[in-house]
């Protein structure tokens, strides 16, 4: 599969410039999810609509890992999970997606424009407060980001059904981030950045959730007045600026690699 990768490069793509922008962008997202230890093996999936009328999306190679994940190793997709990459024509094999995997993200993509990237995970924090009947509690700041603004989305089997969209879309509502009941996290973001940063700030929480819980005390929850005002002091101005300075500060974590995530 390597080679076939290698004999089909994806310059013609370098050229669009807008494509290749989002492949590097896209590959360092799957290896700082990695980084972060918010992998499932081949399992999960972190997507991106590119620019442009027609919907395409780019979507991680089936069985590549994530902290392997090259920009070349992304697989062009229509709204349906169809593989359209062009490379695809020497061997289909080379590069296989898991089309039912796609079935959440088109969701999102397709009815959220706004939203670029789209990112799911499976983590032991993630998916124990997704089983939870609480969900997530405002007891600390990372919480306290998605309070009153986090969308969650009741399991109805693996997601193979197409009919599910219509349900997902709904449950996200205007929201950037949800969490799929008994399943695991989402998370999306206008930007890489702003996915990234949704995601971690959201596996943050859960993790102090489960940590608190397992302790056995009496949790101390902030006022509702409090939890709305911290809420809002993560959009201040400065927001957008603060979580491109984070993802550029993310980004050096991965950029002594063997293999580079760019290529």
């Amino acid at each position: 599969m390597k080679a076939i990768l290698e004999a089909h490069p994806v310059s013609a793509t370098k050229s669009g410039g807008d494509e290749w922008k989002y492949r590097r962008e896209l590959a360092a997202l799957y290896r700082l999810v990695a980084h972060f230890r918010m992998t499932d093996m081949i399992d999960t999936h972190i997507s991106a609509r590119l620019p442009g009328i027609t919907p395409t999306f780019l979507i991680n190679r089936y069985g590549v890992l994530f902290h392997e994940m090259r920009a070349s190793d992304l697989v062009k997709i229509d709204h349906l999970g169809n593989v359209i990459d062009e490379r695809a024509a020497a061997d289909p094999a080379a590069f296989r997606v898991n089309a039912a995997g796609f079935t959440i993200h088109s969701a999102i993509h397709m009815a959220r424009e706004d939203l670029h990237f789209v990112i799911h995970t499976h983590t032991a924090a993630g998916t124990g407060v997704s089983a939870q009947e609480h969900g997530l509690l405002p007891i600390t700041q990372h919480a306290l980001k998605f309070f009153e603004k986090l969308g969650y989305h009741d399991y109805e089997g693996i997601a193979l059904n197409h009919a599910e969209r219509e349900r997902l879309v709904r449950d996200l509502g205007s929201h950037k981030a949800m969490i799929l009941r008994n399943h695991g996290l989402l998370a999306a973001g206008a930007t890489a950045a702003e996915a990234f940063h949704e995601i971690y700030f959201l596996e943050r929480a859960c993790q102090a959730q489960v940590q608190a819980l397992a302790g056995g005390s009496t949790l101390r929850i902030p006022s509702v007045e409090v939890c709305r005002l911290t809420a809002s002091q993560f959009d201040r101005d400065e927001s957008a600026e603060i979580m491109e300075m984070a993802w550029n500060a993310a980004l050096r974590l991965i950029d002594d690699s063997a293999s580079d995530y760019r290529s």
